[in-house]
């Protein structure tokens, strides 16, 4: 029997467990991979609205990875909600510390649907020196608008850039990557048209991501795995908390 790889989501909790540790640990689970998971902050929200948000201190964080990364060994981690810069940078040096051939994936949430806002959009411009120690970023198209406007996209001949496009006004649903600046669309799948809108859905894709890089798949060929799951997840009922099935 193959042994499954670790994998650790680094993100906020959701009691709704439509997003965030919750979310990810599901899709961990149902894409075979062991779910580890770290705490970056405390939410209360449900499935159409965040009400609070405290953020975990950075040195609890940090030690919460340190202890995950010499206790197994893993080999891809997602990030979720972060704070501010400084506090990716030092999730990303403490992971890196632990693995340094480690994949990364890093879901830049920005602001919630309901327009909570998550990142302090202050520490922006500090964002430049550590995108390209990640593997790949996930923005949404409004998340990639702001960060392209700001000049803070990869060098994507060291960090994959994956846009996604549940949030456009043309071509709704293709997803585009971007890989030492070649492009591939990754258009939804034929005959997929019924799709509800879902709490998490962005946390569910960047974690199916995350997965497949664990066991070793190439770039490509994760995201394409991730989409179909993802568009699975968006069928899977008309309510705003998916089920992966």
């Amino acid at each position: 029997m193959q042994k499954r790889p670790y994998v650790i989501s680094i993100a906020g909790f959701d009691p709704s467990g439509g997003a965030g540790l919750l979310s990810d640990s599901k899709t961990f689970e149902k894409s075979k991979v062991m779910g580890l998971g770290v705490c970056t902050a405390l939410t209360l929200q449900t499935a159409s609205k965040c009400l609070s948000l405290e953020w975990r201190p950075i040195n609890e964080v940090t030690e919460a990875i340190q202890v995950m990364m010499e206790s197994y060994p893993v080999s891809a981690v997602k990030i979720g909600i972060v704070k501010d810069a400084e506090f990716l940078g030092n999730i990303v040096e403490t992971v890196q510390k632990g693995n340094p051939e480690v994949k990364i994936v890093w879901d830049p949430v920005l602001k919630s649907t309901s327009e909570f806002s998550f990142f302090d959009l202050e520490t922006l411009h500090q964002l430049k020196s550590m995108v390209d120690k990640l593997s790949l970023i996930t923005p949404n198209y409004n998340e990639y608008s702001v960060l392209k406007e700001n000049h803070l996209l990869p060098d994507t001949n060291q960090c994959s850039l994956l846009i996604k496009g549940g949030h456009r006004k043309d071509h709704l649903g293709t997803d585009v990557l971007v890989e030492s600046e070649k492009e591939t669309l990754l258009a939804p799948v034929e005959g997929s048209t019924t799709y509800f809108p879902k709490h998490g859905s962005g946390c569910v894709l960047s974690s199916a991501i995350t997965a497949e890089l664990a066991k070793g798949e190439n770039m490509e060929n994760a995201c394409r795995t991730g989409k179909r799951y993802i568009e699975k997840f968006l069928k899977s009922n008309p309510s705003l908390l998916g089920t992966h099935s």
